[in-house]
């Protein structure tokens, strides 16, 4: 899992409930890294996992609703730090379909080794998006959160389900309606 994900994690924590939180989590996930992360390094979707389920315990919140919130805040930094993927889109439901034809092919050239979630699109109306999430690191609340703060980026508000959104299931199938 490449490193972003993890500074951003850290700094996402650090956010909403401070250093001393941040400092917990790390401690109590006893992790093989350290918490010595860096963006563009690669480290195992485990220790995310630990981080997210430390960070249950210590604050109360279920892992679902931190990986969702974390995955707004996410998109946010993905905006800031990628602008040139959102730009290329005029449409919201244009950019979910650029993610696996042409933002994930750029990001497989600069990081080879990158195992990167599929999101595979099976249905488009004005209206409406339904999209395949597949990752065997079943993030997919982390997922929502993504679509959902994407849509501010587009400024649209979305409505964003699924049939399940288990911490189980690798492959979970979104509709996206706009409203």
């Amino acid at each position: 899992m490449k490193g972003i994900i993890f500074t951003e994690f850290l700094n996402f924590v650090s956010e909403l409930y401070g250093e001393d939180t941040v400092d917990d989590m790390l401690e109590e996930s006893a992790l093989a890294s350290g918490g010595a992360y860096t963006s563009v390094g690669s480290y195992p979707h485990e220790e995310f996992h630990s981080l997210c389920l430390a960070l249950e315990h210590q604050t109360q919140t279920p892992v679902r609703r931190i990986l969702h919130d974390f995955g707004i805040r996410l998109s946010v930094t993905f905006v800031q730090k990628y602008a040139a993927f959102f730009c290329r889109c005029s449409h919201y439901f244009d950019f979910i379909e650029s993610i696996e034809d042409y933002i994930h092919k750029e990001v497989r050239k600069l990081y080879p080794d990158a195992e990167l979630p599929s999101f595979k699109i099976c249905e488009r109306t004005t209206e409406r998006l339904v999209v395949e999430y597949t990752s065997p690191r079943r993030l997919c609340a982390l997922a929502e959160g993504l679509f959902e703060g994407t849509a501010l980026y587009f400024d649209k508000k979305v409505l964003v389900q699924s049939e399940t959104c288990r911490s189980e299931d690798k492959t979970v199938r979104f509709t996206i309606d706009l409203i």
